[in-house]
Parts: C-alpha cells; structure tokens; sequence
C-alpha cells in the first residue's frame, strides 16, 4: 500500500506548475498529491484544477509558505509526507520515486534533495539545508503541528531541520542532478526577486541565526547516509 502524502505549496506558479502536477499526479508511492494555492492570483489554482488525480485546497488570502505547508499537512492522511516546490523544472516520475525510495525502503529516516542548480557550496558539501524536496514520517509533525502556526513565511525548512535532528533521523540526501528551481530573479524580475531572496533570508534567520547555521549544516552532514 502505497503510504505517502504529497504536499505542494503554490503561489502564483501558473506558468511553472503543470510539469510538477504532472510527475506526482497517478504515481504509485504517492497515495494522494496536494495542491495548496496561497491565495493566487494568475490562475494557479485553475491549473491544478484542471490535472486529474490531484487535490486542491485554496486558501482564502496569501500568507506564505509555511502557512500553506501547515494547511497541507493538516489535511495529508499518508504514513509518510513528502513535499515539493510548485517551481521545479526538470522534474520526473523518476526523481519523486528515487526520493521516496530511501524511506520506504527503510534505509533512512527522512530524504531531502540536492538540486542540480543548488548553490555550489552546497552542491560541495553534498547538502541543501534549505532544500524544499523532502520526505518523512507525518507522525514526527503532529505532537509539533501547532508550533508551524508561529513560523515566519519562510522558516520551516531550517525548523524542520531541527525537528530531523532531535528525532535523530538518519538523512539520505537524493541527488537531482537535472532538476532546478528557477531563481526569484527570472520570476520576478531583478529587483522584486532580490527583496524577495532578503525576505526569505530573513525569515530563515529569524528561526535560525546565522551563527548557528553552520552547526546545524554540520549535524546533518553527520546524519548522512547512503551518499
């Protein structure tokens, strides 16, 4: 029986969106897709609509990704969450199956992905701590779920880091090689994608100050396995 819920927050991704629903729609690790729309205003919510085998949640107003992700998670009923940016290009069946795949087959307890077009130091040390591509227990949230609620916009992934670290999870990191995410810049244009970057710094620092980044970068290199 397949066992995972797959989770996808989307904001005004129109135009990116479809080749993502595409490759989770029907697959068989996934037990049902959820689509998420922040309170889009391009149509997003209608692409989604529009692709059989996924479930749409629209929310009433915008309020950022850890809000649409809290949505998510509320409503996912698998074993397993896995979660995937709207974005992505490059994506396939087969990079969904290969990031499920260490935790089904109980070679680790979470996966996160390794973009192709990460951030070259992190593509070096072989870990995207903020990688938005993972998979994990659902049960580790749900004693933590209203912890989400306090979150800035962008902080859950360093959160969610820390909640990996505690549990002691072994991490497999899945290398994408030929999956992307579009920087802010080629959405957005030059200047709204560089407030856009501060804003997600910020709020990533906000929950993680920068001096202790690179412990958690270290303790999750620690946690590796399989790479």
């Amino acid at each position: 029986m397949t066992r995972i819920s797959c989770v996808i927050p989307a904001w005004n991704e129109a135009g990116r969106i479809a080749p993502v629903l595409a490759a989770a729609a029907h697959h068989p690790d996934l037990a049902e897709v959820i689509v998420v729309d922040d309170g889009s205003t391009d149509g997003t919510a209608e692409v989604a609509a529009a692709q059989s085998g996924i479930r749409l949640i629209r929310q009433p107003r915008n309020g950022g990704k850890t809000a649409a992700l809290a949505t998510g998670i509320a409503a996912a009923r698998g074993e397993f969450l896995m979660f995937l940016d709207a974005d992505l290009t490059g994506l396939g069946p087969a990079e969904i199956s290969s990031l499920a795949r260490p935790v089904l087959a109980g070679a680790a307890g979470v996966s996160i992905s390794l973009r192709g077009n990460a951030p070259g130091l992190w593509r070096a040390i072989g870990l995207d701590y903020i990688s938005g591509e993972r998979v994990m227990p659902r049960d580790l949230l749900t004693a933590r779920a209203g912890e989400l609620t306090t979150l800035p916009k962008f902080g859950f992934e360093v959160w969610l880091n820390r909640l990996w670290l505690e549990a002691g999870h072994p991490i497999a990191v899945v290398r994408w090689p030929g999956v992307a995410s579009p920087l802010k810049s080629a959405k957005a244009g030059f200047w709204r994608g560089l407030r856009g970057d501060a804003g997600m710094m910020r709020d990533i620092f906000r929950v993680l100050p920068p001096h202790r980044a690179a412990a958690q970068i270290a303790a999750m290199r620690r946690a590796r396995v399989g790479d």
